[in-house]
């Protein structure tokens, strides 16, 4: 339904300009129609990524491990998982949506997109080179406990726990 209404509003808005200015539309039109070739092939690499994590991982899987009747464990699985691996945001997002659909509570999805995107064990030694080790290492904690807090007060929120 949200489809209907976006591509009704934008066809729209499009005739509207059209109608303005025809030139600047076509414009528009072209520096768009390129930008989209340009992200294209990201989104099929996005789509095979998640394609091959979850034939590797299948969403059973992972729901058996990042879904358990231990949510505390789960959650800190989910945020150790987030601080080792490597993973880009427009594959963590939607990985995060299939966790969903497979049972994973928001707070242990919370728990591993925020440690995915802020903590990072593998990019450690080129951060080390630019911020120094001390820096480093406690940039990392700091994002830990912070990835930590987000997944607690997401559990809050949506009820998973107290």
């Amino acid at each position: 339904m949200e489809f209907i209404i976006l591509s009704s509003l934008t066809a729209v808005l499009l005739l509207i300009s059209f109608l303005k200015d025809r030139k600047k539309s076509m414009k528009a039109l072209k520096m768009a129609g390129k930008r989209l070739l340009k992200i294209v092939p990201m989104i099929l690499i996005m789509v095979i990524l998640i394609a091959i994590i979850l034939y590797y991982f299948p969403p059973d899987v992972m729901s058996r491990y990042l879904g358990g009747e231990n949510r505390w464990l789960a959650m800190l699985s989910a945020t150790v998982l987030g601080t080792i691996a490597l993973i880009p945001g427009f594959i963590a997002f939607p990985l995060g949506g299939v966790l969903r659909d497979s049972g994973v509570p928001y707070m242990v999805i919370a728990a591993f997109t925020s440690s995915l995107m802020m903590v990072g064990l593998l990019t450690l030694p080129v951060e080390k080179q630019y911020l120094g080790m001390k820096v480093s290492l406690l940039r990392n904690l700091v994002s830990f406990v912070i990835a930590l807090t987000v997944a607690v007060v997401t559990g809050i929120c949506y009820g998973e726990i107290f």
